[in-house]
């Protein structure tokens, strides 16, 4: 089966070097390249001469269709696919223009149409009967979209199934609604949204705000005053040094509260109460009664006796430690105190 953009790639290079090739790859090449080429400097309009030239090809009767069709499917008959791409070019056309108001050349539009209409080809079973331009429009409408997903922005979107539906059909959705201006929705506006294309509110908040386009972190900010940039007023998500040590700290007291806390248990005790609440795998009740041959009934109370140990231990240091902390606090209150006064004789 036919590779579209290996053999586009290929075949552009012989094509510019004055090189003829009669295949259907060759004369895919062969319009998209000049396509590209004669509307490279016009992208808010379509050459008349690459249209004369498409339009060049007759239109294709169902019958003659399907005996091309069968033709290249059963004995990749090339004068046969010939046909049939090149009678449905203007198909990709017609499907292209949709996508002008993206602002991509309406020649690479149609180059990734025409791909489409390629993949289409090599998957077309004529026996399923329905015509090749009804099979056709939906390859070509998503190779366009893929093309335009891939080259709008810097960043990446529509790499979900809704991101992608929202991407191609926010705006619509926004004027039926009569959606005035830019900026956020409102709370009412994305329920409607999100009901009509059926996505959750956050993809249709998430894909408004990333339709805006792509602006730059070194953009100036145009205030009273110094020039500013964005870049200076971006908040860092990351914790912040002091919730870091402090983080640090409670985990470091929790360690030491609980370590000081299994000193009140004997070593059966501790052994029962680690075994059950500070391994991934607690052995069962029977395991840890056959290792100290006890009944798992008595191993049960020992666990609870245990545990109600280790709280009252940990509860009682909580408030030991929080009344040093309220002394500690108060020490240094009272040393700033003494260091106004000093500075005030």
């Amino acid at each position: 089966m036919l590779n579209a953009r290996a053999f586009e790639r290929q075949q552009a290079s012989s094509f510019h070097a004055g090189g003829a090739d009669l295949s259907i790859e060759g004369e895919f090449v062969r319009f998209t390249s000049r396509a590209r080429n004669q509307l490279g400097f016009v992208r808010d309009s379509i050459d008349a001469g690459y249209l004369d030239d498409i339009h060049l090809f007759e239109v294709l009767g169902k019958d003659h269709e399907y005996e091309l069709a069968k033709r290249w499917r059963e004995h990749g008959d090339r004068d046969a696919a010939h046909q049939l791409i090149t009678s449905h070019l203007r198909l990709a056309v017609r499907i292209a223009i949709g996508y002008r108001g993206y602002g991509l050349p309406i020649s690479e539009i149609i180059s990734e149409g025409n791909i489409g209409l390629m993949q289409a080809l090599n998957r077309f079973d004529p026996e399923r009967g329905f015509r090749f331009a009804s099979y056709a429009v939906w390859w070509i409408r998503a190779s366009i979209q893929d093309y335009v997903l891939r080259s709008w922005s810097l960043v990446k979107i529509g790499t979900t199934a809704n991101q992608k539906k929202l991407f191609f059909k926010l705006g619509s959705a926004k004027h039926k609604i009569s959606v005035l201006g830019g900026g956020d929705l409102h709370p009412d506006q994305v329920t409607l949204i999100a009901k009509s294309l059926n996505v959750t509110e956050q993809d249709v908040v998430d894909m408004n705000r990333r339709l805006i386009g792509d602006t730059s972190i070194n953009a100036p900010i145009h205030e009273e005053g110094e020039p500013d940039e964005w870049q200076n007023y971006l908040v860092d998500q990351s914790p912040s040094p002091e919730a870091i040590v402090a983080e640090r700290d409670d985990k470091d007291y929790q360690n030491k509260a609980l370590a000081s806390a299994l000193g009140v248990l004997n070593d059966r005790e501790r052994r029962i109460f680690e075994a059950q609440h500070l391994t991934d795998e607690p052995p069962t009740l029977e395991d840890l009664a056959a290792e100290f041959n006890l009944s798992p009934d008595r191993i049960s109370q020992i666990e609870t006796c245990a545990f109600e140990k280790v709280r009252k231990a940990a509860k009682k240091r909580a408030a030991e430690h929080k009344r040093q902390r309220r002394c500690a606090l108060a020490a240094w209150n009272c040393a700033l105190l003494c260091k106004a006064q000093a500075f005030d004789l």
